[in-house]
């Protein structure tokens, strides 16, 4: 099967063919965490959602360049330009230096990140180490008239951009609503429109992260980073930029008109790719509401959100179940039925690794062959039609039902073609392992402790000691484990 993958691209308004600038290779942007905080749901979301693209573009041949950045500097409170960076704050509050608070976030960032089995990026800048970088790209658009600099502070000039531009195209905003709606806060009056935002901030005497610059000591904004990373990188033409459907305003819309302000009028990316939020009871959960949920507690239960606690692969589950661009509202429900999905898919893993293929039949059955191969093609179609696992998944289990028929002997081994059987045995090995990126979680030696209970299991059987019999079901339904009795032996499974 020839696999075509179409995304839909937010600067288009429309589902695109996934055609790179330089096949087979492959730039990908994504935007990372502000590194002052634990990461928290949404910020696993939008991980998981680029791993899972990053890994299908490898799984289709190409060459990926993935650049996930790190913001350690100019992020303000309120996401405009005044306020406290919220690094420098939280250094302050705790009288560390503001690297300090930003390395012990990226740590617990890029573990938590590894405990859902997000692969790491290729490249991971951190905007601190990019300053010379940011400095040159503020130069070019001083030298195209599309910025101005007042008391050491540059600007971005979005309405003398607008003329020749156009100022919202990725999100729709038209600039004459966005004056209506916007007022000017105080300390702002340095600039010549509240639309306008710092591509350079004067620091004042007490801001502890600064540098010099032809302007002043001060720091970079917020936008500026993601534009000059991006471009060091990837270049000034590449194929996708990513992030969370927060980002998309202002953050992207800057990052655009940045580009095209810079020498190399260009968008940057030419598919812009935005995954929706994570909401709690209808509401964005984020940092800025209070109503979010850290990883760690999702993985300790320690929230009074939670019933219990959630491991790693169940949350990855969990976000996977639903299309990218969806919202996906948090419950214990939803949280609880992703556990079970989690461990029927684990538990067609197992199914497959005990399945040996007989000898081929003189006449397989023709019709079964060919509904297999089309349920093996129909895995695939979700994730070429924009990134759609819902779709996938929902496949997969389709498939995972004629693997147990086989496993239990209702459908015959020999009524199957050897490249049926090597072809459904490779998809749902490689979609659940390598793409969608799940993994069977670590029992340690509960294995071994399983096999020696089974054992006694069967002793008690053939004693037809029925009253142990019951009671060693009974303990083990309290793990989470069903015994099978099945005709070639006795077996296990994770409770569906």
């Amino acid at each position: 099967m020839q696999h075509k993958l179409n995304l839909y691209n937010t600067l288009t308004r429309k589902k695109e063919l996934f055609e790179p600038l330089h096949a087979p290779f492959v730039g990908m942007y994504v935007c990372g965490p502000t590194v002052y905080g634990e990461p928290h749901l949404g910020h696993a979301r939008s991980a998981v959602t680029f791993d899972v693209l990053y890994r299908y573009l490898k799984h289709l041949g190409y060459k990926v360049r993935y650049v996930r950045n790190i913001t350690d500097v100019g992020h303000l409170e309120n996401d405009a330009d005044e306020g406290e960076d919220k690094i420098q704050k939280k250094a302050k509050l705790n009288h560390l230096e503001p690297m300090e608070v930003a390395q012990y976030y990226r740590n617990i960032y890029q573990q938590e990140m590894a405990k859902l089995n997000v692969l790491s990026p290729d490249i991971e800048p951190r905007a601190s180490g990019h300053i010379i970088e940011q400095i040159e790209l503020i130069k070019e658009i001083l030298a195209n008239d599309l910025a101005y600099e007042v008391n050491g502070s540059v600007y971005f000039d979005v309405q003398a951009y607008d003329k020749a531009h156009n100022y919202g195209k990725l999100s729709g905003r038209i600039i004459e609503d966005l004056l209506n709606n916007t007022r000017t806060l105080e300390g702002q009056d340095e600039k010549r429109s509240p639309l306008d935002f710092a591509l350079w901030k004067k620091a004042s005497p007490t801001h502890i992260m600064r540098w010099p610059s032809p302007w002043s000591d001060g720091f970079p904004g917020w936008h500026l980073e993601c534009s000059a990373m991006s471009r060091k990188y990837l270049g000034t033409n590449f194929d996708i930029h990513g992030g969370g459907l927060d980002l998309m305003f202002p953050h992207h819309e800057c990052e655009i008109a940045q580009n095209q302000a810079s020498h190399d009028h260009s968008d940057g990316a030419r598919y812009w790719i935005h995954n929706n939020m994570i909401t709690l009871n209808g509401q964005k959960m984020g940092k800025s509401l209070g109503n979010f949920i850290n990883l760690s507690e999702l993985f300790s239960g320690n929230h009074d959100l939670l019933e219990m606690k959630y491991s790693p692969m169940t949350i990855r589950f969990f976000i996977l179940q639903a299309h990218y661009r969806s919202t996906l509202d948090f419950s214990n429900e939803a949280l609880q039925a992703a556990r079970k999905g989690y461990t029927k898919l684990m538990n067609g893993l197992r199914v497959l690794e005990k399945l040996k293929y007989t000898e081929e039949a003189a006449e397989p059955d023709e019709k079964l062959n060919v509904d297999l191969l089309k349920l093996s093609e129909d895995c695939f179609r979700g994730l070429n039609d924009d990134l759609n696992t819902a779709k996938t998944i929902a496949s997969l289990f389709n498939l995972l039902k004629k693997i147990n028929s086989l496993y239990l002997g209702q459908v015959p081994m020999a009524s199957l073609a050897r490249g049926t059987f090597d072809t459904i045995r490779e998809t749902y090995q490689k979609l659940v392992l390598d793409v969608l990126g799940l993994q069977e979680e670590p029992m340690g030696d509960a294995e071994e402790i399983l096999e020696l209970v089974l054992n006694f299991y069967k002793e008690a059987k053939e004693a037809k000691a029925y009253d142990k019999v019951d009671i060693i079901r009974a303990e083990l339904k309290k793990q989470g484990i069903v015994i099978k009795d099945l005709k070639s032996g006795i077996d296990w499974a994770y409770e569906e």
